[in-house]
Formats: structure tokens, C-alpha cells, sequence
């Protein structure tokens, strides 16, 4: 586990604006990612692009309202592509952008974080 001094050094900051500064782009990160929902979408779309209900059922427990908006989220953010096929009625489906596979060391790191957490934590 990173100390203190690890940190400061990574993310260069010595002096306490400095250091504000260097936690802008983690604020900006946090704010994309937050949420209950938006990392089991992303996970639900990674093996191939999905129709809205095939995701509604992988992400299990999320409404169809909040499926829509965090989609929209997520697009915005250029995570999602959203792809709209001239059928009747018309398909429309999603998929992980280039952009979104650079997070998959983020969601490592958070799944080794959050193991180290639980352990901190509960014990296990």
C-alpha cells in the first residue's frame, strides 16, 4: 500500500495548492464514475454491444428510467456509444468506447482497495 509520502510524490504535490490542484482530475473522475450504477453497466457491455433490455437484465435491480440516464451519463462522458440501426421498429444499441478500456486499471485498483477495505473493516 502506497504511504503518504508515495502519494504526494506521484501526484506532485508539495505545497497544499499544489496538492488541491492534483486532486482536481481525481474529483473529475470520481464525478463520471459515481454512482451505484455506472461501472455494472460498463461491465455488463464488455464482452459485446447490448440492447437496452439485455443490459436491464444483466445490471440486475436498476430501473429502466435510471438505465436511461446513466447511459446518457455515460455517452456524454464518451464511455458509451449509442448506435442507432434503420430497422422497424428501430434498434438501438450500446457498446464501450476505446475510451472506457482505460479503466480497466482504475477498476483494478478499486477492486484491490475495496478488498483491502472489507478486510480493514469486517475481517474477512
Amino acid at each position: 500500500m502506497e504511504t503518504k509520502n508515495q502519494f504526494t510524490k506521484k501526484v506532485r504535490c508539495g505545497e497544499p495548492e499544489e496538492c488541491l490542484a492534483a486532486l482536481l482530475p481525481v474529483r473529475d473522475a470520481l464525478e463520471v464514475l459515481s454512482g451505484r450504477w455506472k461501472l455494472p453497466i460498463l461491465i455488463a457491455l464488455s464482452n459485446r454491444p447490448k440492447r437496452f433490455k439485455e443490459i436491464s437484465k444483466d445490471v440486475n435491480g436498476i430501473t429502466d428510467k435510471m438505465l436511461s440516464k446513466e447511459l446518457k451519463d455515460l455517452e456524454v462522458n464518451k464511455l458509451v456509444t449509442r448506435t442507432v440501426y434503420d430497422t422497424f421498429p428501430p434498434t438501438v444499441e450500446y457498446a464501450r468506447t476505446e475510451h472506457s478500456h482505460t479503466l480497466y486499471n482504475v477498476i483494478g485498483a478499486l477492486n484491490e482497495w475495496g478488498t483491502l477495505h472489507r478486510k480493514e473493516i469486517i475481517g474477512h
